[in-house]
């Protein structure tokens, strides 16, 4: 599949008459995008504001944070969802409204929603502090289910940001950038002398609000698979979670994956990068056997000489994260972790929920225990009524002035390192 990206670069957002792409400011008509959240009945309320860097704003309880996109040729966006399931999604030209996002905000759903400051310490731990922000706050119905209110602020969030991708179907992207994966023998027989490298991407899918949809069907209901890269590039995966904060796969960063893009970047240089197996993170035992078995059988049938794991959570999928390292290690398949830890505030508890003697190689991406000040803020968007049974927050940790202490957990980030230094290491 040859995927065509067009970034254009979006420097501002301003409220206008109509809604466009002028100069690297998007113009967006208030007033269009408030009826089209407010077409689900299960919302009663919309407001927007703009969230720009710098800004003394605070941004909480935040639910998902989306890239307005939209498909100029092949397919529709976020697949199974918003647009139809078609075969070419990941194939054909897409634009990104680069710079800018759509932030999902609201009364909370589950405790596991986050906190994002556009400056202040803990902006640097937060990559939409850097973003200029269109915040979609949003007022559900009275007595609604959690589950209910979460596909309402799903939908919201992801309807907006397919109405605003589609001012920039016909703006000339700043940049064009080409990705392809072919098929798989062809992708083999592409560079013979290179190492062949995949990506075990493991999918929330431990229901109670730990839910993610691939082409619009809930992840635990699916086995693994194999992706093209491209696809999930182009909107075929989209959050519907409301993991830890810190944790969290937000939209945006399905289609940002690191470890996709990193992954393209090394690709015909120094490794093969032939493609994606995706899997979820179970529940029960007997699935966590299964879907493990069934990704090692991948992993072997791609004939992969490295790949790289990445885990949504933490605890209960740390034995997921495990099981698919042992498995696939003993198909003759050099394994690289990538995870944050959770080792305590003290940094002296176990870092892992479970272990196994094959992860000899981790990338780690910090840890989530650690606290930090987040000082007061001249603008709220949202609300700060949760802030102590978010989790990362405790009773008692805000100040009468709205300052506070918390976790790193609290903030809605996604950081993942580049592993490939330890592939390297491992003689792939």
């Amino acid at each position: 599949m040859k995927l065509e990206l067009g970034k254009i670069k979006i420097d501002d957002i301003q409220f206008a008459e109509k809604t466009y792409v002028k100069d690297h400011v998007l113009y967006v008509n208030k007033e269009e995008v408030e009826e089209l959240v407010l077409e689900d009945d299960k919302l009663i309320g919309c407001s927007l504001d703009i969230a720009r860097p710098g800004d003394s704003t605070r941004i909480t309880p935040v639910k998902d944070v989306i890239e307005p996109r939209v498909k100029v040729s092949g397919g529709e966006i976020f697949p199974g969802v918003v647009g139809k399931v078609t075969p070419s999604v990941g194939e054909g030209r897409t634009h990104a409204l680069d710079g800018c996002c759509v932030v999902t905000v609201g009364r909370i759903v589950g405790f596991q929603e986050g906190v994002i400051d556009m400056s202040g310490p803990a902006a640097d731990y937060c990559p939409f502090s850097k973003t200029v922000n269109l915040c979609v706050v949003i007022e559900p119905q009275e007595g609604l289910e959690t589950h209910v209110y979460e596909k309402a602020g799903r939908m919201a969030g992801l309807k907006v940001a397919a109405y605003l991708g589609e001012a920039g179907r016909n703006v000339e992207p700043d940049t064009l950038e080409t990705f392809e994966t072919k098929p798989i023998f062809e992708q083999a027989a592409m560079y013979p002398d290179l190492p062949k490298v995949g990506y075990i991407h493991m999918l929330q899918s431990q229901g109670l609000l730990h839910d993610t949809y691939y082409y619009g069907v809930d992840a635990k209901q699916f086995v693994p698979t194999f992706m093209y890269p491209t696809e999930i590039m182009d909107g075929a995966i989209v959050s519907g979670n409301c993991v830890a904060p810190c944790d969290k796969v937000t939209t945006y960063h399905h289609f940002h994956n690191p470890v996709i893009e990193d992954c393209y970047k090394h690709h015909g240089k120094d490794i093969n990068f032939m493609g994606v197996i995706l899997t979820n993170e179970n529940v029960f035992l007997a699935d966590k056997e299964r879907h493990s078995d069934m990704v090692a059988k991948l992993a072997e049938w791609m004939g992969l000489d490295g790949v790289l794991i990445t885990e949504e959570g933490y605890g209960n999928p740390d034995t997921d994260l495990m099981m698919n390292c042992r498995k696939v290690e003993k198909k003759g398949v050099k394994v690289v972790l990538i995870t944050d830890e959770f080792p305590g505030k003290d940094g002296k508890s176990q870092s892992l929920a479970d272990t196994c003697d094959e992860a000899d190689a981790l990338a780690s991406c910090g840890q989530g225990n650690a606290t930090l000040q987040f000082p007061v803020m001249d603008k709220v968007i949202g609300t700060m009524d949760y802030i102590e049974s978010q989790i990362g927050g405790w009773a008692g940790c805000v100040n009468e002035d709205g300052s506070f202490e918390a976790e790193l957990q609290i903030i809605i980030a996604s950081t993942i390192a580049n592993g490939f230094n330890h592939l390297a290491a491992k003689g792939y």
